[in-house]
């Protein structure tokens, strides 16, 4: 989306497309109204407010999607499995999240080819942060 087409003029990126940076400020705003109050989210969050954690998410997922580096230019390279190691990620702390990120993404006026493009790396970035596997059996 955000090399030259045809015509030679810059295309539109993602982030530009579905409102800039009021849009994911109202995504990440949501996301973390819902985590607040997550038996299993909230502590996981160190800091006694949750605003440096959700300017981190504004800030990165606005980049990621054609916005500005801020996010780069503040912490480098984003590394996200590794500032999440400290963390316990099993399928019930994904699926949390996952939870409170549906709930933020459907309350965004976007375009459906945008909610399933979001969604869709959302999801994916949820998977991949998972570092605890656990036992389908259960506990012994």
């Amino acid at each position: 989306m955000t090399a030259a087409g045809d015509s030679g003029q810059p295309s539109t990126t993602f982030f530009e497309l579905v409102g800039g940076e009021p849009t994911f400020r109202k995504l990440v705003d949501e996301f973390y109204a819902g985590v607040a109050t997550d038996p299993v989210l909230r502590p996981m969050y160190p800091e006694e407010d949750l605003g440096p954690a959700a300017d981190r998410l504004r800030l990165f997922l606005m980049q990621y999607w054609g916005g500005p580096n801020t996010y780069s230019s503040q912490r480098g390279h984003p590394r996200l499995r590794m500032r999440h190691a400290p963390f316990r990620i099993g399928a019930v702390e994904r699926d949390a999240w996952l939870h409170h990120m549906r709930r933020a993404v459907d309350r965004l006026d976007l375009t459906p080819e945008a909610s399933v493009a979001l969604w869709d790396y959302l999801e994916r970035a949820a998977y991949f942060m998972v570092n605890v596997m656990e036992d389908p059996a259960g506990p012994a």
